[in-house]
């Protein structure tokens, strides 16, 4: 059986007659019929040698002219010319690299193969096979966008535009390793409206979304990009203030509680003034996980809401020896 490549018949400086694929005309043949690139290249010089027909109907004539020149347009050999990947380091042939890339000239997408192969006259030539996968491509990069479209959604609050529960755990967590393993302080905000359940029986559901939709933009605008801020369920939210000390952080509750509380939300003919109640913890040096750090936060934040609501309540650890 006849297991020759391309590149090995192009290779061959014996010829037989009987075989018309095999042959100089019949392999001009195949090669010219292919719906894919063909080209042989000078290893050292990269002028052109070859070119199929489907590269010519492209780029046009490529007699006395680099590769670079004719596909890329350019100016001087391509930054990302595999030449080194398809030799080894005694200068051999090594087996196919295969790849994808975008030509910016044509914007299509192609996958390559690439082979150094032994010219007619013996010396060493690149052949390259580059097949057109723009269609595969682009639905490829399509569903992708989609899946993180999806994925995007499925960890947004709908209403606020917020991270939702699942994503503030998921970044918090990221946040929480990154903080232990530079040994940085972290600190954990919890507010819950108060008497939420009074607007929305007084002034309806919709109310309700907008009074979360106008604190939701106003958490978005006050809090740092490097801080996680979600709705964690209802009228809750949630801030993971990363570097930040004890100080910084009481001083954005401080900021927040004062916001909210002066922000007079439109609806209707009604102003809405809502307030809330804020709880703070610090990040310990035994925390591996968020959940003993928001703990202690909703633990202060329920100690703001039974010692009068609108308020700060900052968790203190016990000293040693109290239980």
């Amino acid at each position: 059986m006849n297991t020759s490549e391309p590149s090995d018949i192009i290779a061959s400086d014996s010829v037989g007659e009987d075989s018309l694929l095999s042959s100089t005309q019949g392999l001009q043949a195949v090669l010219d019929n292919l719906d894919a690139l063909v080209y042989v290249s000078d290893f050292q010089t990269h002028e052109l040698l070859y070119m199929n027909a489907y590269g010519r109907q492209i780029w046009g004539q490529f007699e006395g002219r680099r590769c670079w020149q004719v596909l890329q347009d350019s100016n001087g050999p391509c930054s990302f010319c595999t030449n080194h990947l398809l030799v080894d380091s005694e200068g051999n042939p090594t087996p196919p690299y295969i790849w994808e890339f975008q030509n910016m000239v044509d914007q299509r997408w192609y996958q390559c193969r690439d082979r150094a192969i032994r010219w007619t006259d013996g010396r060493l030539v690149r052949m390259e096979i580059a097949t057109d996968i723009t269609d595969r491509k682009e639905m490829e990069i399509a569903l992708k966008a989609a899946h993180e479209k999806a994925r995007a959604a499925a960890l947004e609050d709908e209403l606020t535009g917020l991270h939702n529960r699942r994503a503030f755990f998921e970044f918090g967590m990221q946040a929480l390793k990154q903080a232990r393993r530079n040994k940085t302080p972290m600190a954990a905000v919890m507010f819950d409206l108060d008497h939420f359940k009074v607007i929305n029986d007084t002034h309806g559901h919709e109310a309700g979304d907008e009074v979360l939709r106008r604190v939701g933009s106003l958490l978005k605008a006050k809090v740092r990009e490097a801080d996680i801020a979600a709705r964690i369920g209802g009228e809750e939210f949630a801030i993971l203030l990363t570097t930040a000390t004890l100080a910084e952080a009481r001083d954005m509750a401080e900021r927040l509680l004062v916001l909210i509380r002066n922000s007079g939300i439109p609806f209707r003919n009604v102003k809405i003034s809502p307030t809330a109640s804020f709880g703070l913890a610090m990040m310990s040096d035994t925390d591996t996980r968020l959940e003993p750090l928001l703990a202690r936060a909703d633990e202060a934040m329920y100690e703001s809401k039974t010692g009068g609501r609108n308020r700060i309540t900052v968790h203190s650890e016990p000293e040693p020896g109290q239980a």
